[in-house]
């Protein structure tokens, strides 16, 4: 087997003998254009609308999450929830360093600082073992009942855990370690909708948990978010400070606290409808191409296919490849794009960007090594698929 071969595998399931090939493209196949329409002659195309809390009802029945507040995007749902989860400036919110610059920066938002556990080999998101071990040595319990970091000074606020490409941490673990030291978990799902932990879905194992429909993830609505929560105080809190903080009147404007304009518009929302309708038709159709890769690098001895955690159903977001070395990687890399088949590497650690340099620590051997090694290939849900449902 070769990496022409690889090309050949990829250009014939996704029946396109030529051209590019992009990592993942959003479908439309559904009611998109009807609901889109609807919204627009309704004269409702902004945040009031009915679309939104449409979405919002659609995502809690999916889910399983008792109240959903849908927002512009998945970054400003995180930094929504870590606001309503306490998180204050000069604080420390315990999170994983490979991710999506989103995680970080929504916590740097808050005015606090991320502090970074290691990652799982089997997940590729944060180890409940290096969770464990990490509060074990850094954190010290004050007065006040808070667990605070013995080194910096500051208050571990919240844990953050990201789902990475899909699939799911283990969560369960995760959220005993925070009941035990009384930290809130604030769960980063922005790419695992679909994905499930012991048959739940992710993002409802915390006090709050959120998703992401960005043009690149299985569901889209272009751009936008979701806050998760089974608090009704929560949620209607949420929906408060997501739509600038009004006071609800039939015509004054009166805002009773400092708040921000991150509220979900209709339009969006509209395609939100449609595409949640074919959901598990999206999650069985990247499954099925999951299985697909799997059983064509089940021959290649030197490069690992990433499949589901244990007790987990994965989306596959993103199907992802160990390859042996970084040398390696780069390699297949310049190979596949010269090919006009897009992959990428694992996004750059966060602890390596500059402006999370200096930000506290723990052993983070295992993200060092495998950020060097991963590479995501297509996943985009492919058409046929879905019609052979």
């Amino acid at each position: 087997m070769s990496y022409h071969d690889f090309i050949s595998f990829v250009r014939r399931e996704f029946v396109r003998p030529e051209g590019h090939i992009p990592l993942h493209e959003p479908r439309f196949l559904g009611n998109e254009r009807k609901y889109i329409l609807d919204a627009l002659d309704s004269n409702f195309v902004s945040s009031v609308g009915a679309y939104v809390g449409r979405f919002e009802e659609m995502c809690s029945a999916y889910t399983g999450s008792p109240y959903a507040v849908a927002t512009m995007n998945g970054t400003s749902a995180l930094h929504v929830a870590l606001l309503i989860a306490g998180v204050k400036p000069g604080e420390e919110v315990i999170t994983q360093p490979l991710t999506f610059v989103a995680t970080a920066n929504a916590i740097a938002y808050t005015g606090a600082s991320p502090a970074f556990v290691d990652i799982s080999g089997n997940t590729m998101g944060m180890c409940p073992q290096k969770l464990e071990e990490f509060l074990h040595k850094n954190a010290e319990k004050r007065a006040d009942g808070a667990w605070y970091n013995r080194y910096t000074g500051a208050r571990f606020a919240a844990v953050l855990p990201m789902h990475t490409f899909g699939h799911p941490v283990e969560i369960e673990k995760i959220a005993g370690i925070c009941n035990q030291y009384k930290i809130p978990l604030v769960e980063d799902a922005a790419e695992s909708m679909g994905s499930l932990y012991l048959k739940k879905h992710t993002g409802t194992f915390g006090l709050l948990g959120i998703l992401s429909f960005n043009g690149n993830k299985i569901l889209t609505t272009g751009g936008g978010g979701m806050i998760l929560t089974a608090d009704e105080e929560i949620a209607l809190r949420a929906k408060h400070i997501t739509t600038t903080g009004k006071v609800p009147h039939p015509w004054e404007f009166f805002h009773d606290v400092t708040a921000y304009n991150y509220r979900l518009i209709n339009l969006s929302a509209a395609l939100g409808c449609a595409q949640i309708e074919q959901i598990e038709t999206f999650v069985a159709a990247k499954r099925r191409l999951a299985q697909k890769y799997k059983d064509f690098f089940s021959s290649w001895k030197d490069i690992q296919f990433v499949t589901e955690p244990e007790n987990s159903r994965s989306n596959y977001w993103l199907n992802t490849l160990i390859m042996p070395s970084k040398e390696e990687r780069d390699h297949f890399l310049q190979f596949t794009n010269e090919q006009g088949v897009m992959t990428r590497p694992a996004w750059t650690l966060m602890n390596h960007l500059p402006m999370y340099r200096n930000c506290f620590c723990g052993n983070l051997e295992v993200a060092e090594n495998l950020a060097e090694r991963i590479v995501n290939i297509p996943s985009s849900v492919i058409p046929s698929y879905v019609q052979n449902q």
